[in-house]
């Protein structure tokens, strides 16, 4: 029962926080939109108490009349027929404006979601499929739009004739009326039993829609991988499984949806014979004051009563499911975001004859950490060198699970420092700390002097210039890819970045050259190629600070010594960290750190570190292997 009580309440909280959306973007066309449905509803019920009035005091009247006067029944169908072009025009106009409402909704809902996407953590998206956060944006959002164009109106539609239709029963007929609060009572138990056995079931669909979802999506992404290992027949099972769910708790949810309809239509049909019979009766025995005019009206009502029933019958499922796709959506957009308490920000910098730095507004080539102190209300400015320093930091991407452990290291102005080890032992871990991706529990690491714990996450990451393993490209030319390092770079420091990558060459022998189309990743290019454009990228953002994770691993031997000259070319005068498994890109380190089981073993100079053979020495004479 707690459980059940709980659900309700959420919906309830969820369905308010929607129409907040509703009313606050849209507020006066909504109250357009409630009038005209109000218009309409009343407009509807006017045409079936209209026939009481027809029958007893405009038709039955004339009957046997030697000269009938039809003056005034004209003039009666004319005020109906005014009646029912206004019930028209209401239901054309707010169908219309719900179409706009709608749309104007799921576009601030999609960019509530994306934006807030936009603030989330990394670990955010380690924890779920790309498949996943995907439905919000399609399944989900597609069921808010149904339901506030169809099913919304169509609810307040059904409300107010079930109001005015009930109130007019009760003025024709108490004693009939009786009746009807009594199937009222049966209705809406019914629609209580049904409808909690399918709105249980539309939840679980939409969250298997998700789980298929994401499971396609990661499947394609990685349809290579599937066919080399001959993984096809274990894919379709699992897709069937998951299938399998998605198609139970669709039927499951759509039967009883589906029988929610026909029993309450067979219902109204009961209710039709009982209140027939029983006016019948009272009209005979002259009871209640029921004439011919009211049995008519009466009866049309009975049916009109009965049709909001069923109307919001057909709409539940919509509701429904939209209910359970606006708690996910929801889900996101109360996500927390990423914690960014940082008050030093990076700046535009130059010094004057004496030294002194001072901020400024146009781009000099020379960076600087702006450090408010609050104490006195004074700003100190730092000039941005590289120096980076990690100092006895421990970090674990879950508390119960250390990946480093007590970790100290330093990177001067300049140096290159590389990272050596096997998979697991915390090199990509380190340059994720260094860009904050992920926050340390003990230590700190230090930033020209700054703990980066104060500084500004955006401003810190400007700072870096990162080249992944996994080089991802974005639709569009690949001048627009490479200015992805820095959206203010001209055309001529796009064609120098790529000059330095060594990516110049292979660009003017394609097509269209820079103006090439990319698309799904740039499939259409070598993963060489796309690697060399991810460090074009990095080069026209021109950083003092890079990192480069297994920058090469996807170039094969004679393109590395090309990028790798150009890569010197890049390095000059940055702060590099390095992570790689060929070890001859890292022989001119400034400094080699091995790692082992998240701990250093090992630190030097490509010379002392042979000299001393131990693990570095074993690993580069090819007596211990990288796993």
């Amino acid at each position: 029962m707690n459980k059940k009580k709980r659900i309700s309440k959420n919906d309830i909280k969820t369905a308010k926080r929607l129409l907040k959306y509703v009313t606050e973007t849209y507020k006066f066309r909504f109250v357009l939109v409630f009038i005209c449905i109000l218009i309409s509803a009343v407009a509807s019920i006017s045409v079936s108490l209209s026939l009481k009035f027809m029958l007893d005091d405009y038709i039955i009247p004339l009957i046997g009349q030697q000269n009938p006067n039809y003056t005034e029944l004209y003039q009666a169908l004319g005020v109906l027929a005014c009646i029912f072009i206004a019930g028209v025009l209401a239901t054309f106009t707010y169908t219309r404006l719900m179409v706009y409402i709608g749309q104007g909704v799921l576009k601030r809902v999609r960019d509530d979601m994306f934006e807030h996407m936009q603030t989330l953590p990394i670990r955010y998206f380690d924890e779920r499929t790309n498949g996943s956060i995907m439905s919000l944006y399609t399944n989900d959002t597609d069921a808010l739009r149904q339901m506030i164009s169809q099913a919304i109106p169509q609810a307040l539609m059904s409300l107010f004739t079930i109001i005015v239709t009930f109130i007019s029963m009760l003025v024709l007929s108490p004693i009939l009326t009786v009746l009807a609060f009594v199937v009222i009572g049966i209705m809406m138990k019914v629609t209580g039993k049904i409808g909690g056995n399918s709105g249980k079931y539309f939840v679980k669909q939409q969250n298997s829609l998700a789980d298929v979802t994401g499971f396609v999506e990661e499947r394609m992404n990685g349809q290579r991988v599937v066919k080399v290992f001959n993984h096809e027949r274990i894919s379709e099972q699992e897709f069937d499984e998951l299938n399998e769910a998605l198609f139970e708790s669709a039927s499951q949810a759509n039967k009883f949806a589906n029988m929610m309809g026909p029993v309450i239509g067979n219902i109204g049909n009961l209710q039709f014979v009982l209140t027939a019979v029983l006016g019948g009766f009272l009209s005979v025995a002259g009871v209640g004051g029921i004439t011919l005019g009211v049995m008519a009206s009466y009866l049309q009502f009975t049916k009109s009563f009965t049709q909001p029933f069923m109307q919001v019958a057909q709409q539940f499922n919509s509701i429904v499911m939209a209910l359970a796709g606006a708690e996910r959506i929801f889900a996101l957009i109360d996500e927390e975001p990423e914690k960014d308490e940082g008050y030093v920000t990076l700046v535009n910098a130059k010094k004057d004859a004496d030294g002194n730095i001072t901020e400024c507004k146009e781009r000099t080539g020379m960076w600087a950490w702006k450090h408010p102190h609050s104490a006195d209300g004074s700003v100190t400015y730092t000039e941005l060198t590289g120096d980076v320093r990690f100092e006895d930091v421990t970090f674990g991407y879950k508390d119960d699970k250390v990946i480093l452990h007590d970790i100290s290291l330093f990177a001067k102005p300049g140096q290159k420092l590389a990272f050596v080890g096997s998979t697991g032992a915390g090199k990509t871990t380190i340059t994720n700390l260094i860009n904050r991706f992920y926050d340390i529990q003990e230590g700190k690491i230090r930033y020209d002097g700054i703990n980066i714990d104060k500084i500004k996450k955006d401003d810190l990451r400007r700072s870096l210039g990162i080249v992944l393993q996994d080089t991802h490209l974005f639709t569009g030319t690949i001048m627009d890819n490479i200015r992805y390092g820095n959206l203010n770079a001209t055309d001529e420091q796009v064609y120098e970045a790529a000059k330095l990558a060594h990516a110049d060459q292979f660009i003017k022998m394609l097509p269209h050259g820079y103006q090439t189309l990319l698309s799904g990743d740039g499939e259409e290019l070598s993963q060489g190629q796309r690697q060399l454009l991810s460090i074009a990228r990095a080069a026209v953002a021109n950083p003092p600070v890079l990192i480069l994770d297994e920058a090469t691993s996807s170039i094969d031997t004679r393109t590395e010594s090309i990028v790798q000259k150009g890569m010197d070319n890049l390095m000059k005068g940055r702060t590099v960290f390095v992570i790689a498994h060929r070890l001859s890109t890292i022989r001119n380190s400034n400094a080699i750190i091995v790692l082992e089981h998240g701990k250093i073993i090992e630190r030097g100079d490509h010379e002392d570190l042979i000299k001393n053979k131990g693990t570095y020495y074993q690993l580069y004479t090819g007596k211990l292997e990288l796993s």
